[in-house]
């Protein structure tokens, strides 16, 4: 199954859609993909049957086509949305560390996430403005104290997000947090793609104007989806629309140097595009 969260035209109101080929259609009642995911397994399933446009003795509306559709980030309040740092051994590498024992644990807020297609803005104090394309899961089933081989079944499914990072504030402290939280500044989506249709060893890509600043395989994870869930219940109850994003690549700007000898940090202008296999592609342009 493939899951959004669309703006309705002309209102700022947003809806939960599913889709069907290259149409999006609405699930009734449901403001975006978190509500969606806490209602009750009933409910769902009627919203979803009742969107699809094969159904039998059954009136649809026509859908709209996806390249019409306005994303929003698939989860507009999540109570909680955890990042996980240096989690791809190409990345730890290119920064000189050793493997971690442990994930590197930080957090965002619900205003830190934004549309998958929206602006991203670099903040007057600071232009050191990074891209950290990431694999994010999205929980559909609460749990606490999860073990790994139950956690499967608590992972409602994967989405594209890119945990912007304002490398000036990163780096006033050794917590990362003040980096990393700023407002409308982290797209997630534009699906939440359940497991049954991602991929396994599925790639992942950051382009900036074009130019490919990372790639690398999903299955480069020192941490997996599993493990990650298992661990972070450990702290707190996980619940349906909470997002955990996997960490990022190498290639980064800060791993970077231009002909100047400076990181390329994004500037207003570029274009940010950020692509997994099977759950579509990201396009912010930075202002």
């Amino acid at each position: 199954m493939k899951l959004a969260t669309l703006r309705r035209p002309g209102t700022g109101a947003t809806f939960a859609a599913v889709i069907h080929g290259e149409k999006a259609h609405e699930l009734t009642g449901f403001p975006d993909v978190g509500a969606f995911l806490t209602a009750d397994e009933q409910s769902r399933a009627e919203a979803v049957a009742a969107a699809d446009p094969a159904a039998s003795l059954r009136t649809t509306p026509p859908g709209i086509p996806v390249t019409e559709a306005d994303f929003a980030t698939l989860v507009g309040a999540p109570e909680k949305v955890f990042c996980i740092g240096l989690n791809y051994r190409n990345h730890i590498l290119e920064t000189g560390q050793e493997l971690p024992e442990h994930p590197t644990v930080f957090t965002k807020f619900a205003r830190s996430l934004t549309g998958p297609m929206d602006p991203i803005d670099v903040p007057p104090e600071d232009h050191r403005l990074d891209w950290e394309g990431e694999l994010a899961l999205v929980i559909g089933a609460p749990g606490r104290r999860i073990p790994e081989a139950d956690a499967a079944k608590h992972i409602a499914g994967y989405a594209v997000a890119n945990d912007i990072s304002m490398r000036g504030w990163q780096g006033r402290t050794t917590e990362w947090l003040a980096g990393k939280c700023w407002e409308a500044s982290t797209p997630v989506g534009p699906y939440l793609v359940s497991a049954d249709e991602f991929p396994d060893r599925a790639r992942i890509r950051t382009r900036v104007n074009g130019e490919t600043m990372q790639e690398d395989s999903t299955a480069d994870l020192v941490f997996g989806p599993a493990r990650l869930v298992a661990y972070l219940s450990t702290l707190v109850t996980l619940v349906p629309g909470d997002l955990i994003l996997t960490g990022t690549p190498a290639g980064v700007a800060l791993g970077r140097r231009n002909e100047q000898g400076r990181h390329p940090w994004l500037k207003a202008g570029d274009v940010l595009e950020t692509g997994i296999d099977g759950l579509g592609t990201q396009r912010n342009r930075v202002r």
